[in-house]
Parts: C-alpha cells; structure tokens; sequence
C-alpha cells in the first residue's frame, strides 16, 4: 500500500485526479493507493460475487459489484467488493446503472492482501459502517478467519464451519471454511 504525498486538499479535488490501477481512495484527508490483486485476492474476489449473485442478482434483491469507487460521507474508496440492495443501485435517465456511486453500500467485503495492514482496511469498512452501512466482512486468506463488522459496529470472528451472516434477505449461507476452500482446486 502506498500513501501518495501530494494530496489535494478536498475530497472534489481529489475525484478530479486521474483514475489509478490498483485504485486510489481519499479518506481522512488522505490518499492511499491500494495494492495490486494478487492470485488468493483475485480468486476469492471472483467465487464471492459469482456466490452472491447467482441467489441474489436473479432475485432482483441486490447485486455483488467488483472494485467498485463509492463516494460517500467525505471520502472515495473501493471495496473488494460493494453490495448494493436492487433498490438502491442508481440508475441513469435511461434506466442502466449508473457510472458513478455517490453512496454507501449495504454490503462492504475487503480482503487482505498479504502486504495490507489490517487497521487501514478496518478503517474503511468502520468508515461504511458509521455512513450507513448494514455489514462489513475482512477475509484473511492467510489466517483464514472472516471478521464482521455489523452496523452496531460489533465486531466477530469467523472461522471453519462458522455459518457466516449475510445481507438480511438474502438465501446465502457460506462458511469460512468453505470460502477458502476456494482457494484449494
């Protein structure tokens, strides 16, 4: 991860830059580039949006996003993975999604990247917790644990045959165990 130095001074400042690959995000002040996907990352990224859109995307209940930029509540960050609710996905005149995302999702997932540090990616998903988000998962594939963060700002551990909770509403059940079973093929 690194912190880029020359930083504007506002959050529009900011979403006048560039787009860079991996992705910058603007929190508190500062921008951050996040590191770029490796094999586990790109693997788990991949399974977990098929995993939640093929019971919840054809229900028309809501729809798993990669990468996505979320600009929310003073700052722009991208998610491994942004769940957002049918209802609240914004939509263009002509009724496509729209290319922007001005608002939190209901559903935050991160996974860690081996040279992330936990406290910032933990940061991110509190960031969604207090803006609105409903729940906010971190995967460690090394350690191969699922923290959760509810919107009570609880925070749980998951681990092998834990049943992980969902986005209320959606038929899903997933286990950690399960999950970085993924990673095994």
């Amino acid at each position: 991860m690194v912190t880029i130095t020359a930083k504007p001074t506002s959050l529009e400042s900011f979403l006048s830059l560039p787009e860079t690959k991996p992705a910058s995000e603007f929190i508190n002040g500062q921008i951050t580039q996040k590191p770029m996907p490796q094999g586990k990352h790109s693997l788990l990224q991949g399974a977990l949006c098929q995993a939640i859109n093929q019971v919840a995307q054809f229900k028309k209940m809501a729809i798993a996003f990669p990468e996505l930029r979320c600009t929310f509540g003073g700052a722009s960050i991208v998610p491994d993975i942004s769940v957002f609710r049918w209802e609240r996905i914004p939509r263009d005149k002509s009724g496509q999604v729209s290319n922007r995302f001005k608002l939190y999702p209901d559903w935050a997932i991160e996974i860690l990247s081996p040279d992330q540090r936990q406290n910032k990616v933990l940061a991110n998903l509190l960031h969604c917790i207090e803006n609105g988000t409903e729940l906010g998962w971190l995967l460690d594939p090394k350690d191969e644990n699922i923290l959760l963060i509810s919107s009570d700002r609880r925070i749980q551990i998951f681990k092998g045959a834990d049943i992980i909770p969902v986005l209320d509403g959606i038929n899903l059940e997933l286990t950690a165990e399960q999950i970085f079973g993924w990673l095994k093929f």
